[in-house]
């Protein structure tokens, strides 16, 4: 605890003003002793304070001069904050130190970014794999060291730690690599790379087995459905008896073709870049044709389905896949929807892109199970899935059609209230016919 050094310095004042006043008494000299005390007190502060200065200035680290009173105290408090703040840049230096440490011996790359994404330090993994020099490169700006183009969007774009972005690697072209920028400090962020080659070969493999297996079992399933198809014919009559048997067969065989070319469909979405035709898509039209397939779906349940498309509104893209998408939101609607329900179908274009809007009041899908529904083979309710016929691919197609057109996917759905699925387009996918541009 610091000790009160300001009564000791009273009494000396007290002590000094009353030896005064008895040397002025005694010799009757008030102005002369009083101006002689002054002086005398100013130049004792002063010699202190230039002790103060010098100990400052020469070299802080040593022991502090020797005083008494304010003075001593002022120069203990001063050296004990410095000594305070010493061990503070130590123990600083060590933290600083050890993550430094912890940060190069990570595989992944790490790279510190200041304030305008100015590089002010990495670790070895980004030396190797983003193929950055020391000292050179040190407050370069890193969009002038990796230079691409979705690189530089990335960096104005990215505003959070989920966002990513793969890109061949600067030093080697052969390895790919996952980026992530995470925000921290002020106005500093971290760039994160990691080389994905094994996870990226791992995808290619396990698609290429899709693809594979869907594809040999096409053959034999297209045999198997035939002859299931022969059989009810000429045993309809002959042996009514074996009529469920077959009609079964007929079912899951038809069941098993639409989930291989569901599977097919997938590899090839998953295996290609963009959308690979970019030609004019009239959506009102396709729209039109694809609700009347879903009524025709709907037979005898009896859905009301209402379409309400903007005239003149066409979308660059592929049109099978485009049908393959909007298809599969229509026939998941007539599945999930009771007999006699409506399913609303939207089409639509404003300044900020347009949109495809496929809604129902079915069964609805509770919240915690929106955020999987695009996933392969995920069921909300499988016993349900599996008694309407549904594959479990046909939202994971939509993600990646729409995907393709540069567009995304959104879902909003309450239980018992129905869902509405939203295809939305960029504006750069969307073209107005000459009418429709006039109007």
């Amino acid at each position: 605890m610091i000790r009160n050094p300001w009564p000791a310095f009273a009494a000396r004042v007290a002590a000094a003003a009353v030896g005064g006043a008895v040397v002025a008494a005694a010799t009757g000299l008030w102005w002369q002793t009083a101006a002689v005390l002054l002086a005398a007190a100013w130049l004792w502060n002063l010699w202190q304070l230039q002790r103060l200065e010098r100990w400052l200035r020469l070299d802080y680290k040593i022991e502090p001069p020797s005083a008494s009173g304010v003075w001593g105290e002022l120069f203990q408090t001063l050296y004990r904050q410095r000594r305070r703040q010493r061990d503070r840049r130590r123990r600083l230096r060590r933290t600083i130190r050890e993550y430094q440490e912890s940060a190069k011996a990570m595989p992944d790359a790490t790279v510190v970014l200041r304030s305008r994404d100015r590089v002010l330090w990495w670790n070895d993994a980004a030396r190797r794999l983003l193929g950055l020099s020391w000292p050179q490169d040190e407050g370069q700006r890193i969009g002038n060291l990796i230079r691409a183009p979705e690189f530089l969007e990335f960096l104005s774009q990215a505003g959070s730690a989920g966002e990513s972005l793969i890109l061949p690697s600067p030093a080697d072209t052969e390895t790919p690599l996952e980026m992530r920028l995470v925000p921290y400090g002020r106005d500093q962020r971290l760039l994160l790379a990691r080389d994905v080659t094994r996870t990226q070969r791992l995808e290619t493999m396990r698609r290429d087995f899709v693809a594979n297996v869907s594809h040999e079992l096409k053959t034999p399933l297209t045999v198997i459905y035939g002859v299931a198809e022969e059989m009810a014919e000429e045993l309809a009559e002959a042996d009514p008896q074996w009529a469920p048997s077959v009609q079964l067969l007929r079912d899951q065989a038809r069941r098993m073709q639409r989930l291989v070319q569901d599977l097919l469909m997938l590899s090839r979405l998953e295996t290609g870049g963009v959308a690979a035709e970019r030609q004019p898509v009239a959506m009102p039209a396709l729209l039109d044709e694809l609700c009347a397939e879903a009524r025709a779906l709907s037979g005898e349940r009896g859905h009301r389905i209402e379409l309400e498309a903007q005239p003149g509104v066409n979308v660059l893209g592929a049109e099978s896949e485009l049908r393959s998408a909007i298809s599969n939101l229509l026939s998941n609607a007539v599945r999930y929807t009771p007999d006699g329900g409506t399913i609303r179908v939207g089409w639509h274009a404003d300044g900020h892109g347009a949109y495809c809007r496929v809604a129902d009041d079915g069964i609805g899908v509770p919240r915690e199970h929106l955020s999987r529904l695009t996933e392969r083979f995920y069921r909300v309710d499988k016993a349900r899935s599996n008694a309407t016929g549904g594959t479990g691919l046909g939202l994971a197609i939509v993600k990646h059609v729409i995907n393709r057109h540069g567009g995304r996917l959104e879902i909003a759905s309450e239980p018992e209230q129905g869902s509405t699925f939203t295809l939305v387009f960029p504006p750069e996918a969307v073209t107005y016919e000459a009418a429709a541009a006039s109007a």
